[in-house]
């Protein structure tokens, strides 16, 4: 099946043999960073992230800069749920965690110094929206006092639908959020029960009329496709009322199972769950449904319509891939706050403590809760590179990192363009003769192309601890 696009090329919906379905049925990275967060170390501490911010502060002020903040509570668990939150009914919590938020951020300021411009924020978990609207207040003030939230700026927060009303989107359009995501997931009854996360759809159509008349800049919509007692059929029915909730973005999830990892997934049966083929359907669908209704496909997961910034950043080559997913610009430095938040500063990345008692407690004593993270080497920033070309761009182009990074790219990277050869073979890839570029087919397995640039990865080979690919 082809399907027409004005905005990019012709997808073929790939009829994919079972050879390749079998080799690709194996765990990798999403590539939200590189390295990717499993190389973390524990002796990348406060001392070195400090040093990061002290080098910021005298050598990078005008690069620009993006906050991030955790908020980890839930009212209630969701079965398929891998973040770091923390489920209670009690909103008291709360109270106490922003007085701690308050002293990180004083933390910041004492060592990147007051006013600094944000280009970008975005408030995820958990349910930010756990928070009151009074909590959001103080949150946004507190932020407001140490650095400059510029006009025009890109401002998000995560939305749980069901603990919101239009009452509270105008709160958040008057406090200056201009972008919503909602947590959708599925439409279908059944997998809703499966996954504990009853959510009728007229709710979500209902908050998104109202985020249209309050005119917020660009609504995002997550989905996941793998949920229990998912089948093709039942997502396309999810597929056409997304079509028909016209949000300005889609995120588009594969559900990692991951059971000995997070406790909540061990309530989901693994026999309910939709096989590769079935998946494989799913995304193909997905894709095919999406662009038809005029979206752009802009990566691995995400669709935005054409005149969305993240179909504009991903016409003018300023895509880029952070903890978050696409992000519309790549030269940002990233300050995260709350537990468990993972930042970037410079070459380096950092990751505060994971649990409330450890974060609190590094606070109490008047330091950064920073537990691990990793300075990169200059391997490490070429890899990237190449990593992130291929996710975001689907095009590698050998000079740019030779110009960037000063190296031979084929001498550089000789084995990997030896086993890349295979992916040629299978129509994954098409080699051009100094560049790589991914086949629309390659798009289902893009993760995959991308782990053959992963020295890390390839070192070891141990790969259970990441989602699956398909």
């Amino acid at each position: 099946m082809i399907v027409a696009n004005t905005q990019q090329n012709a997808l073929i919906t790939p009829n994919v043999s079972p050879d390749i379905l079998k080799r690709f049925d194996v765990s990798g990275p999403r590539y939200t960073s590189y390295p990717t967060a499993d190389r973390f170390v524990e002796a990348f501490s406060e001392n070195e992230y400090i040093q990061a911010l002290e080098q910021r502060r005298v050598g990078g002020m005008a690069l620009p800069l993006s906050l991030y903040v955790h908020i980890p509570f839930c009212e209630s668990l969701c079965f398929y749920c891998a973040c770091n939150k923390i489920v209670t009914k009690r909103h008291e919590r709360a109270t106490e965690y922003l007085r701690y938020l308050s002293r990180e951020i004083d933390l910041h300021a004492e060592h990147v110094g007051t006013g600094q411009t944000i280009t970008q924020l975005h408030l995820g978990g958990g349910s930010p929206t756990f928070f009151t609207d009074e909590e959001l207040s103080e949150l946004m003030s507190m932020l407001k006092r140490s650095f400059t939230l510029v006009p025009g700026g890109e401002y998000s927060i995560e939305i749980d639908p069901r603990t919101v009303d239009e009452k509270r989107l105008e709160h958040l359009a008057r406090l200056g959020f201009n972008r919503l995501s909602f947590g959708v997931q599925d439409f279908d009854p059944d997998v809703q029960k499966a996954v504990h996360r009853i959510q009728p759809a007229e709710q979500v159509f209902d908050l998104m009329d109202a985020a249209h008349r309050l005119r917020f800049e660009s609504v995002n919509v997550d989905l996941i496709y793998g949920l229990p007692l998912q089948t093709p059929e039942s997502f396309d029915r999810t597929l056409k009322q997304v079509v028909e909730l016209k949000p300005d973005r889609i995120a588009l999830y594969a559900y990692a199972h991951l059971p000995e990892r997070f406790k909540p997934q061990r309530r989901i049966s693994a026999a309910e769950l939709p096989n590769p083929q079935a998946k494989m359907a799913m995304l193909s669908s997905a894709i095919a449904t999406f662009l038809a209704a005029g979206y752009v496909y802009v990566g691995m997961d995400h669709f935005a319509l054409p005149n969305d910034a993240l179909a504009v950043a991903k016409r003018q080559g300023r895509l880029h891939r952070n903890f978050q997913g696409y992000s519309t610009q790549p030269d940002c430095d990233l300050i995260a706050l709350g537990v468990s938040a993972i930042g970037r500063v410079g070459a380096t990345y950092s990751q505060n403590a994971k649990t409330l008692e450890e974060y609190y407690d590094h606070l109490d004593q008047g330091r950064f809760p920073v537990v691990r993270g990793l300075a990169l080497t200059r391997d490490d920033l070429v890899r990237r590179a190449v990593i992130m070309a291929i996710m975001c761009q689907g095009r590698l182009q050998f000079e740019s990192i030779e110009l960037s990074y000063l190296i031979d790219f084929k001498s550089y990277f000789a084995s990997e363009l030896e086993a890349i050869r295979k992916m040629v073979d299978d129509g994954l890839v098409e080699m051009e003769p100094n560049a790589i570029q991914v086949t629309s087919m390659g798009w289902f397995f893009v993760r995959g192309i991308a782990m053959l640039f992963d020295r890390y990865l390839q070192a070891d080979k141990n790969r259970a601890r990441f989602s699956k690919i398909i």
